[in-house]
């Protein structure tokens, strides 16, 4: 199948259009003093809109992304686009890497550079392959139904098939955590390892899974419950009417700056924030975003063995903690396993420091990934 060079053009009607859209927003009602406990506060997305409207550069944030090779190609119906940045180093290992949501290609841009062409000689070298979603970005709206964490592992295998790389890594972030390990599975002969954030392994509900779990391990347990009963309302709503939602995300900015505001921290960036919501509305894709979620939710597959490619993880403390005991009963190769703390403190405890590590700390999850990928040469 073709492989069609791509160009980032937005036309200037569609950010003029944007801009009247923020001058002109409806805010809605909000109670005083409550902070953050009904959701996202309103001094935070005035905040951010006026950056928006005032402070942010689309046109730079397009030149930037134009600076590297972008491609589209059609799989299964749908057009995928992705970011291939080949490294000079003939050493190189080729890897997929993929992001979740609110998130996008964005996620990665702090670490093209010292992975494709690291300083040192001694330090492994990459070739990258960063797609954009099905349904996100420039790889959508989707046109088909299905497009879960499976179908998209299986089109990532198909993807860096026809790029022609018989051997690569996946690496992943949210639900790129949920589809590289899926890579693994469907393409064991073709997949080196797995390198995630995240291992989404939860309790089996049997009672003895719970004996003689560390501290630490039910401190993590704990968080989780709190998350689940505090912060989960965009999984639900995504999972069983994403439609009903759309509706609103696709009309109004402000709208699809609160939604998806509530996963980015407050001590991240207003630039990191800012650029990866304007993607979405760009591209017509806040809708068909949150299909993801309902696929993966009505998804008929449900593996019932574990992974068996060499797995890592690079967690981190302000985000989702793995529990390795549940991690092992789903991935049976886990060779690599490590914590890193680089909360700031700056956002408060609602923050998930760490959760766009690649954006927040390149430095320390670089490091971790090419020690991941050294250790199994």
């Amino acid at each position: 199948m073709t492989v069609t060079p791509f160009r980032i053009d937005v036309p200037q009607a569609r950010l003029d259009e944007l801009a009247a859209r923020l001058r002109n927003a409806l805010y809605p009602n909000e109670l005083p003093g409550v902070g953050d406990a009904y959701g996202v506060p309103g001094d935070r997305v005035r905040a951010l809109a006026k950056y928006w409207l005032e402070e942010f550069d689309w046109r730079a944030l397009e030149s930037e992304l134009n600076a590297y090779p972008q491609f589209t190609t059609e799989i299964e119906g749908e057009d995928i686009h992705f970011l291939h940045i080949r490294s000079s180093r003939a050493d190189a290992t080729p890897v997929i890497l993929t992001h979740g949501w609110p998130g996008s290609i964005l996620e990665y841009i702090d670490v093209i550079a010292p992975l494709t062409e690291p300083e040192s000689a001694d330090d492994p070298a990459f070739h990258l392959v960063i797609p954009s979603l099905p349904g996100f970005g420039f790889s959508g709206p989707t046109r088909g139904t299905g497009w879960n964490r499976y179908r998209t592992a299986a089109a990532w295998a198909e993807l860096m098939a026809r790029l022609g790389y018989e051997r690569f890594g996946a690496i992943g972030n949210d639900g790129g955590s949920l589809v590289s390990p899926e890579i693994g599975r469907i393409a064991p002969e073709q997949v080196i390892g797995v390198h995630v954030t995240q291992l989404y392994s939860f309790p089996s509900g049997d009672p003895a899974e719970f004996e003689g779990l560390s501290e630490a391990d039910m401190a993590a347990l704990g968080h989780l419950q709190w998350f689940h009963e505090n912060k989960m309302a965009f999984n639900t709503l995504h999972s069983q009417q994403p439609q009903t939602l759309a509706y609103a995300l696709a009309d109004s900015p402000i709208g699809l700056l609160g939604w998806n505001a509530q996963l980015f921290g407050e001590a991240l960036d207003p630039k990191f924030v800012i650029a990866n919501i304007a993607l979405y509305w760009l591209t017509g894709t806040s809708g068909s975003s949150l299909r993801f979620y309902y696929e993966d939710a009505h998804a008929t597959e449900h593996p019932s063995t574990p992974t068996t490619v060499p797995t890592g993880l690079a967690m981190f403390a302000g985000d989702f903690q793995s529990i390795r005991r549940f991690a092992e009963r789903d991935h049976s190769n886990i060779v690599s396993w490590n914590s890193y703390d680089v909360r700031s403190g700056a956002g408060g405890p609602n923050d998930a420091a760490g959760h766009y590590a690649a954006h927040e700390a390149p430095e320390v999850l670089v490091g971790d990934i090419r020690r991941f990928f050294a250790g199994l040469a």
